[in-house]
């Protein structure tokens, strides 16, 4: 019986029929041993003798099994079953359950991680990874220390980041309906009190983990990103919603990606290399410049595929003003130019490979930039916002190249 006992968990149930006869209804769940995961026997009546127990299974698969095993008997009872059906249930209700547990769960991951807004948070952890390449050195920089600090930043720069995109849906909800329906809030996929929930919990952790970290530049640079991004939805005072204004709007874009929060990650991480003595080098200084050229880029093309919800809603951006087409180009020309200015830095650099890494890196982003631009349908808003997209992409890449600039 020990065989059969390491094998199932069962529980039986006894009705008194006769003094020979009782109906067993026992219930087995095999874990191990003799049957596959899942398998649940049922009994049936029996009779009591005084000998060793023989049980007889019936198991129910492709083919029928039979197989046939002697026990020991368990507190003086003897079981003599006139059947015992056994069937597999594993591939249907196991699999079932499995299934009803596993897809709710990836399905709510999956709305999270849309509601985060994915693109903008791996240019969070790029633009960490960069600033913190730029300050340093010398290999011996590259301490376990530094990476601790560049952990810490990523995990608070990433969850502001989801308190930002999820503040500015939360604002932006009606406008979402008509510019991005494909939104988790805005299709109602999220209720407003979960993304509520998400959002300000994620500012909280953030905000904690610099805390807990000791650094103050790292924690003003992001209690300031706290600050802007909610100017920038908010609607509840007279001088926030700073998306209303095309000044304003690029203000918010050029201190996230280029000033105050990139230089918090900077002198968080120069702190642990190199003491409190901040330094900024030529090529941070170029750095600032290209990052503040790709937020003014961004943040005035992002405008562009959301004209018709804008203008609905009281917003008078500059591509409303000037007209798309208008907004697009200059964002082309403006970003061309920056990647030439690039190239020229590159050719002066007195460090050979440094040289042809930004000579070549940008000549590439140049090139891809044109051709893309050429293929881009201004009459389709569809289109105008791949090519949005495409441009994230390229800021990623140039988040890449700045390190290597020398």
């Amino acid at each position: 019986m020990n065989q059969i006992e390491d094998a199932c968990e069962y529980d039986h149930k006894f009705q008194k029929i006769s003094k020979k006869n009782v109906t067993v209804d026992i219930s087995l769940t095999v874990s191990s041993g003799f049957f596959p995961l899942g398998t649940r026997c049922s009994f049936r009546t029996c009779n009591i003798r005084k000998s060793y127990t023989t049980l007889r299974f019936q198991e129910k698969r492709k083919e029928d099994v039979y197989r046939r095993f002697v026990l020991f008997p368990l507190c003086n009872a003897k079981y003599v079953p006139n059947s015992i059906h056994v069937s597999n249930k594993f591939p249907s209700d196991i699999t079932r359950n499995m299934t009803s547990i596993v897809d709710p769960a990836l399905n709510a991951m999956d709305i999270l991680f849309r509601f985060s807004r994915p693109y903008a948070a791996v240019a969070t952890i790029l633009s960490v990874l960069s600033t913190s390449f730029l300050a340093i050195e010398r290999v011996a920089d590259l301490s376990p220390l530094f990476f601790i600090k560049v952990f810490q930043a990523i995990l608070g720069g990433v969850f502001m980041q989801i308190y930002v995109c999820g503040f500015n849906q939360i604002c932006d909800i009606e406008i979402d309906k008509i510019n991005k329906p494909y939104l988790p809030l805005a299709a109602g996929e999220l209720t407003m009190n979960s993304a509520i929930i998400v959002t300000f919990s994620s500012a909280t952790m953030s905000l904690v983990i610099v805390w807990i970290s000791g650094s103050w530049p790292l924690f003003c640079g992001l209690f300031v990103w706290f600050l802007i991004g909610t100017a920038y939805s908010a609607n509840v005072l007279p001088f926030l919603r700073w998306k209303r204004f095309p000044y304003t709007a690029v203000l918010y874009m050029i201190n996230s990606r280029a000033l105050a929060v990139p230089f918090g990650y900077y002198v968080h991480v120069q702190n642990a290399i190199g003491g409190v003595v901040i330094v900024l080098t030529s090529r941070h200084l170029f750095s600032i410049v290209m990052l503040i050229v790709f937020s003014v880029v961004l943040i005035l093309f992002k405008d562009i595929p959301d004209i018709k919800g804008d203008e609905m809603h009281g917003i008078k951006s500059l591509a409303s003003q000037i007209g798309p087409e208008s907004m697009f180009w200059c964002c082309i020309w403006l970003l061309g130019i920056t990647y030439g200015v690039a190239i020229f830095v590159g050719a002066t650099s007195s460090s050979t490979w440094s040289k042809y890494v930004t000579i070549m890196g940008h000549f590439a982003t140049i090139l891809a930039l044109w051709v893309r631009a050429k293929s881009v349908d201004l009459k389709s808003m569809a289109s105008v916002s791949s090519m949005y997209m495409f441009l994230w992409k390229l800021f990623y890449v140039e988040y890449l190249l700045l390190p290597l600039i020398r």
